[in-house]
């Protein structure tokens, strides 16, 4: 069923266009069983995404390069932030229906992000002022969300030129000088 879902919001124009009904004949089931698997609309999404993001999540969680303890917070937390603009643009489908849904921050996947992006940010700066760390986060995933990086690359933004500027950011919410910065990434 997931896929069935996963195929439909990939090839629909906009994910307001995919409805249950649809999927449920795309399955070969009847609506009542998506709704018994998944509870609602938001329930398949959410399951979809879970199942998208487990390799992302590994691959954060295995702590091998980038992630391990010795790579500087600031290098860990630009790595997972290019991890989720990649993610991202590969899913976008999914995310720009789960983006436009109500609750997304609330969703335990976004909040897995921020906490992982809110630790490196904590890691990189001892102890910031109370909140500056979570404010951060949000500010850093809040300019991942799939509009604003399809509006970037439809002005002519490249990715290599978003990618540059996001990595330049999360060494900025560390505290770190642009002087610093560009020491800190020339070597």
């Amino acid at each position: 069923m997931l896929e069935a879902a996963d195929i439909l919001f990939a090839q629909a124009d906009g994910p307001e266009r995919v409805t249950m009904d649809a999927i449920a004949a795309a399955c070969s089931v009847g609506k009542g069983t998506l709704f018994r698997a998944f509870g609602s609309r938001a329930g398949l999404l959410d399951a979809l995404w879970a199942t998208k993001i487990e390799a992302l999540r590994a691959s954060v969680e295995s702590g091998a390069a980038p992630f391990r303890q010795d790579t500087l917070p600031q290098q860990r937390l630009a790595a997972f932030l290019d991890l989720i603009l990649t993610f991202k643009l590969d899913n976008r489908h999914l995310i720009r229906a789960l983006e436009f849904g109500p609750g997304i921050l609330q969703s335990p996947h976004y909040r897995w992000m921020l906490g992982v992006t809110a630790r490196f940010i904590e890691e990189g700066t001892g102890s910031p002022p109370e909140g500056a760390a979570l404010y951060n986060a949000h500010a850093l995933l809040a300019a991942l969300h799939i509009d604003l990086i399809e509006d970037m690359l439809a002005n002519g933004l490249s990715l290599d030129t978003i990618r540059d500027a996001q990595t330049k950011r999360a060494y900025m919410a560390m505290g770190i000088t642009e002087s610093d910065y560009k020491t800190l990434v020339r070597t």
